[in-house]
């Protein structure tokens, strides 16, 4: 099944590894994610996002979610829902 574009990452926060993602669809702990960008391509699990700095379990389309991720990200960057 492929790849389906959840959203795309707006803001990235290099001192605590946080990037702020737009979603274009519903997302929640424990889905695995895959974003690409310029020079980001890695996969990683949702551990914990929030919304105004408040933790949710899942988060629904036109949200922007602060996500915790393991690599450098750049505005821009693609996130996909691996099935």
């Amino acid at each position: 099944m492929p790849e389906k574009l959840i959203g795309e990452v707006s803001h990235y926060y290099g001192k605590i590894n946080v990037a702020i993602i737009e979603l274009k669809n519903d997302l929640k702990v424990g889905d695995e994610i895959h974003i690409v960008g310029l020079n980001t391509d890695f996969n990683q699990t949702v551990e914990s996002m929030q919304i105004e700095h408040q933790p949710v379990n899942k988060a629904k389309k036109g949200q922007a979610i602060g996500l915790l991720v393991k690599e450098k990200v750049h505005e821009g960057a693609k996130v996909y829902l691996v099935a």
